[in-house]
């Protein structure tokens, strides 16, 4: 039965790992990637300095939108469409500024010196910047009406 995946006409090739490959890399050095990144390493560095409490109220939720801002904008960056590039922005700006109102949550309760939470607020905001100019390069021509009717008009 699987002896035959690798004779079937299409199948997957030196080509097609190098398209696979030259993607990954075009993704993952994009500088929203890297900001990204940047964002994950020190929401994690907050949330390990968290006490047990605080930690488990809310650091998954600040890890989950942290991790969420980089796979959305790495699924926005595989596909041409406007519209599923537009759908993915919208979860990266919520996840967003999540993250930046829960360093005002950690604030209000003098969990970290405000310096620690600024970094954070800081990386965010270069990631605000880096995303309008990316928003702006986006073609609304390139778009599949989906039959939902959001970003189509």
């Amino acid at each position: 039965m699987w002896d035959d995946f690798d004779d079937e006409e299409g199948a997957w090739d030196e080509e097609d790992e190098s398209s696979f490959r030259k993607e990954h890399e075009k993704i993952f050095n994009h500088p929203l990637m890297k900001k990204a990144k940047d964002i994950l390493a020190l929401t994690r560095a907050l949330v390990g300095s968290l006490d047990e409490a605080r930690r488990e109220l809310y650091g998954s939720i600040m890890l989950q939108d942290a991790i969420l801002i980089s796979s959305k904008f790495a699924a926005a960056e595989s596909t041409a469409d406007y519209v599923s590039k537009m759908e993915k922005g919208v979860f990266i700006k919520v996840h967003a500024k999540n993250l930046n109102g829960m360093t005002y949550q950690l604030a209000m309760e003098e969990t970290h010196a405000e310096e620690h939470l600024e970094l954070l607020r800081a990386a965010i905001e270069e990631y605000r910047i880096l995303f309008q100019d990316w928003l702006s390069q986006l073609d609304p021509n390139e778009k599949t009406d989906d039959g939902w009717g959001i970003f189509t008009s």
